[in-house]
């Protein structure tokens, strides 16, 4: 899901500069490695690049198909117009966190570093009791709209444009996590030529110097 703005808006600059049209099935990155575990069919695959490397791993996807296209950070987030705790530093992000009634977290890659970080810090009962879980298909930042939550944490380039909230920023540099994404591409393709050459395409363009600034916009890091 931390892909989605930035996906939507590069498949439609991909349609009118070639003409091709691009269908992008966003979805959470567990449930998204399953599918493509099952066995449907998917011209390509953009997931964070521990995924993609354990699907090729398992002969899902293709040998050295892996291509990284972006890197995303992971940031926080409170009620717009709210009080804005210091997460400067990693003690004063720890404080935060302590102090806050109320927090949530990603399924994803990012909540299972939280979740190290808190255990790390000694501090995991006590997140453990605070946390509320984020149902399916409901992004993070939209409990923190809601004021369900007084504390979010999830990709910078999720909450960069929802309504309802302050950002504060990324993690500070001496607890900061970036995911690498990274495209895979199945290995069926590579019986189809014409549809081979056209998916290698789309992969060339997504790391194309051009489209730096759009990664930006969308509060994501070019490679």
């Amino acid at each position: 899901m931390a892909t989605k703005a930035v996906l939507s808006q590069l498949t439609h600059l991909y349609k009118a500069q070639t003409g091709v049209e691009v269908q992008i099935e966003s979805v959470g990155g567990v449930d998204a490695a399953k599918r493509v575990q099952a066995g449907e069919g998917f011209d390509i695959v953009l997931l964070a690049s521990d995924a993609i490397d354990k699907l090729i791993q398992a002969g899902h996807l293709l040998t050295n198909s892996r291509q990284d296209w972006v890197l995303s950070s992971v940031a926080v987030a409170v009620k717009k117009g709210g009080k804005h705790p210091d997460i400067s530093t990693e003690a004063a992000l720890k404080a935060s966190v302590l102090s806050s009634a109320t927090l949530s977290y990603s399924t994803g890659p990012s909540g299972v570093y939280l979740e190290k970080l808190f255990e790390r810090w000694g501090i995991s009962s006590e997140v453990k009791a605070a946390t509320v879980v984020a149902p399916p298909g409901v992004p993070v930042g939209s409990l923190v709209a809601s004021g369900q939550v007084e504390l979010g944490f999830q990709q910078l380039s999720e909450l960069i444009a929802l309504p309802g909230i302050d950002v504060l920023g990324t993690l500070p540099s001496e607890v900061a996590y970036t995911t690498r994404f990274s495209s895979g591409i199945p290995t069926a393709i590579e019986k189809n030529p014409i549809r081979w050459s056209e998916v290698k395409s789309f992969v060339e363009f997504l790391n194309s110097s051009g489209l730096q600034q759009i990664k930006i916009d969308q509060g994501m890091s070019p490679i």
